[in-house]
């Protein structure tokens, strides 16, 4: 390896690293802020069903990247909340399907508004350039992020 081959391995280690903390930090702020009375999980999983339902409780487990007893935990939570419910499994009568219900919805959409107007007022006061970087930056950590966790084909016969 050369030394311009590792300055430049050790500048994006370096990067990635400040990269790394920056999202944490910040993700971890809006989890405090966005909530509510659900757990981050609880909320995390809340989101994929709404997101990606109906799944089974292995689907969610898989998109989650957690184990199945930890989805089927999550998911009684989220039923005794009434967020979600639960349907027999057309394709597999050992199994159910979740989806979110309209409440389940409705607090999503309250959690996230809280979310971006926690957001918002911290950036009321970025430039015009900072406001245009920062879009560009989203758009860059979406595709870096476009690699979802593996799933198995969708119910539809379509890739997920």
């Amino acid at each position: 390896m050369t030394t311009e081959q590792t300055d430049s391995t050790t500048d994006l280690g370096a990067a990635a690293a400040r990269l790394r903390l920056a999202i944490t930090r910040s993700a971890r702020r809006l989890r405090q802020e966005g909530t509510g009375d659900l757990t981050p999980t609880t909320a995390a999983a809340l989101a994929t069903v709404e997101r990606h339902g109906p799944l089974t409780p292995s689907e969610l487990a898989a998109l989650e990247n957690v184990r199945r007893p930890t989805a089927t935990r999550t998911i009684k939570c989220l039923e005794a909340e009434g967020l979600i419910k639960r349907t027999p499994d057309p394709l597999d009568g050992r199994s159910a399907l979740v989806s979110a219900t309209t409440e389940g919805r409705d607090r999503l959409r309250r959690l996230r508004r809280r979310k971006n107007l926690f957001l918002a007022r911290r950036m009321r006061d970025l430039s015009a350039a900072q406001l245009r970087t920062l879009d560009d930056a989203a758009e860059i950590l979406e595709s870096l992020l476009l690699e979802q966790p593996a799933r198995a084909v969708a119910r539809g016969g379509e890739a997920a």
